[in-house]
């Protein structure tokens, strides 16, 4: 999942740390990588762009990906969004904030659906880089109702809503908020 790279609407609590030209260029060269990094044969690599009409036309992300937009609402909504209307089979969904990230810790992750119904990466904060689910049924109707974003909660309230679902946990990463999680 990744937002067009523009000042001011990209990284905003990292702007208000490094101004915000700063995060949305760091965001840009971070995602650059992290893209370069992660287009591997073992998977369908597709980017789900907001906002939903820039994303789809950016230059500033490879013309070879696919790109699907993210649609209106908060992050539950998106992501919900997308683990309901991609084809059938696992799926997982990252951001581009996470400077670790490679291709063994999707590998991983992907790993943890064969035994799992939906595979979690936590983040230190209380959140989380990565969510995926192995969609042999459509995702509950709960799938991230009550879900505190932003905050120590994501990762637990995010969990609860998928009552019943056997649930893996994959490595911890770091995610970049602001510039204390600079690499």
């Amino acid at each position: 999942m990744l937002k067009e790279p523009r000042p001011g609407r990209v990284k905003t609590r990292l702007g208000r740390d490094i101004g915000m030209i700063g995060a949305a260029w760091w965001f840009r060269h971070q995602v650059a990588g992290l893209l370069r990094r992660l287009d591997d044969p073992r998977w369908h690599l597709v980017l789900a762009v907001a906002p939903d009409h820039a994303g789809q036309i950016s230059r500033a992300w490879p013309a070879h990906l696919p790109r699907i937009p993210q649609g209106p609402g908060d992050l539950g909504d998106r992501m919900g969004r997308i683990l309901r209307t991609m084809p059938p089979g696992p799926v997982c969904i990252v951001g581009g904030d996470i400077p670790g990230l490679g291709p063994a810790h999707i590998d991983r992750a992907f790993g943890l659906l064969g035994a799992h119904d939906a595979v979690f990466g936590p983040a230190p904060d209380g959140g989380y880089w990565l969510v995926g689910m192995k969609r042999t049924a459509p995702p509950p109707a709960t799938l991230f109702r009550n879900v505190r974003w932003s905050g120590e909660h994501a990762l637990s309230d995010s969990i609860a809503s998928l009552p019943g679902l056997r649930i893996g946990l994959a490595d911890r990463l770091n995610d970049v908020d602001s510039a204390a999680d600079l690499p």
